[in-house]
């Protein structure tokens, strides 16, 4: 790993955008948008040195003012034989559930009771965020500046993405003894860096290191080469519900 900052995404997406001379199909933006997904990879993790950089939407705030926006007539329909099957035998607890709502929030909520898009704080664009910080993906399709849900999507999608998580981190951590505070505390580490599989805060909880891996939640403070507030605070409350375990 190299020690300067991952870029972020809008660069990237200008970039590509000038040279194709003109704007991006929905498969285009969602493939671009999963390549770029390694970039945004802990600097100095695989060695312990500081310096992680995530692609963070915690810094946006849990409730945001009503926007009079007019509505936009397209609601993607719920479908729910397609809606992601992946379960995990360990489920995320309610101090959990409840950490990543606070952080998250269900944001953007308009005046005709619908919930709208918002931008990534550290690219003010791309990739836009809905709900309880779903990005793309799934029978919603590419979450765009255009997004909209219903509240009842936006908990649907959230009982899902739950799972996922879940059971992703489940497999991250093997056969390691976990009690549900810990779990609870790497889901939604998890769910907001997509990085349960490769940080050192897993290797060391995996390896029976509890105060080392507590410690390693401060690191992943960063997006854009900065640290923002939101992180700090996400993470000194997951290290709390972690460290709450033992």
């Amino acid at each position: 790993m190299t020690d300067t900052p991952s870029p972020t995404r809008k660069p990237v997406f200008d970039a590509v955008r000038r040279m194709l001379g003109r704007g991006f199909r929905p498969a285009e933006v969602d493939a671009l948008d999963q390549a770029l997904d390694p970039v945004l990879t802990p600097e100095g993790d695989a060695s312990g040195d500081e310096g992680d950089t995530l692609c963070a939407k915690a810094d946006t705030p849990a409730f945001l003012p009503l926007d009079s926006v007019p509505c936009v007539p397209s609601v993607p329909h719920i479908r729910r034989s397609e809606r992601n099957r992946t379960q995990s035998p360990r489920t995320v607890g309610d101090a959990g559930i409840a950490l990543i709502k606070r952080f998250e929030g269900c944001a953007r909520l308009r005046r005709d009771g619908l919930v709208e898009a918002y931008p990534d704080p550290g690219t003010g664009g791309a990739p836009w965020t809905i709900g309880w910080g779903a990005t793309r993906g799934g029978l919603f399709g590419f979450v765009t500046a255009e997004t909209v849900w219903t509240q009842e999507q936006c908990d649907e999608r959230l009982v899902d993405d739950l799972a996922r998580y879940a059971a992703e981190v489940e497999r991250a951590i093997g056969d390691a003894p976990t009690m549900q505070a810990q779990f609870d505390a790497l889901v939604s580490f998890h769910y907001n860096t997509g990085a349960i599989a490769r940080a050192t805060l897993t290797r060391k909880h995996r390896a029976g290191d509890y105060a080392g891996a507590t410690a390693e939640f401060a690191r992943w403070n960063r997006a854009g080469g900065r640290v923002l507030k939101g992180l700090v605070r996400r993470r000194a409350e997951e290290a709390k519900l972690y460290h709450s375990a033992q």
